[in-house]
């Protein structure tokens, strides 16, 4: 796609636009409400220990960026196939993100549920 140089403020008004969408998102997400969670990662953990730290940051990867961009994926698929281009590398992408989903949560089993037999 090749930008002309007259639509190059439509261009950015419509990328402010989309930032200030998903600022607005993130902002909104954050809102705990009146309780504050000061130093708090995971139930039973604090921000100070490796293991809650980890478990989130698995569990943000699991859970919320390989699930939408896998659905990014898929989109993509639909779009190749409908303008004739190529769709198999974006079925491949979309299927890749599910198993880093799938594997990431096993990975946070692991984490919550595996030290109970290690001693």
């Amino acid at each position: 796609m090749k930008l002309q140089a007259n639509a190059g403020g439509k261009t950015f008004l419509a990328l402010l636009a989309l930032a200030l969408i998903a600022i607005g998102q993130f902002m909104w997400a954050q809102n705990l409400g009146s309780a504050p969670a000061s130093n708090v990662a995971v139930q039973g953990q604090t921000g100070a220990q490796p293991e809650g730290a980890f478990l989130n940051f698995i569990n943000w990867i699991g859970n919320v960026i390989a699930p939408v961009g896998a659905g990014g994926a898929v989109l993509g698929a639909v779009v190749s196939w409908l303008t004739g281009r190529g769709f198999g590398r974006w079925l491949f992408a979309g299927a890749a993100l599910l198993a880093i989903s799938g594997v990431t949560r096993l990975i946070e089993f692991w984490i919550t549920n595996g030290t109970g037999g290690v001693t």
